[in-house]
């Protein structure tokens, strides 16, 4: 069943989204919905959704409380990208 929904976005973005829509032969409708959808799903996974691989991963490495992920990936992308 589906229901409408009023939303409040920029009409800039609205105008954006809307070209983007058409170039990918969807409606902006369908494409929010799927937005959604990967939120809540993103949400709802667990331990039991893993592969049995990473399940025995999980866990084996240990990371400072400090650690900064997006810091460690930047200068690994500088790294690996220099010359």
């Amino acid at each position: 069943m589906t229901t409408k929904l009023t939303l409040t976005i920029e009409k800039s973005v609205i105008e954006k989204a809307k070209k983007y829509a058409k170039g990918t032969q969807r409606s902006l409708s369908e494409m929010v919905q799927k937005y959604l959808e990967s939120l809540v799903e993103k949400e709802t996974k667990t331990v039991d959704d893993l592969s049995p691989v990473v399940k025995k991963l999980a866990g084996s490495l240990r990371l400072p409380e400090n650690f900064d992920y997006d810091k460690a990936l930047d200068e690994y992308y500088k790294e690996k990208h220099s010359l």
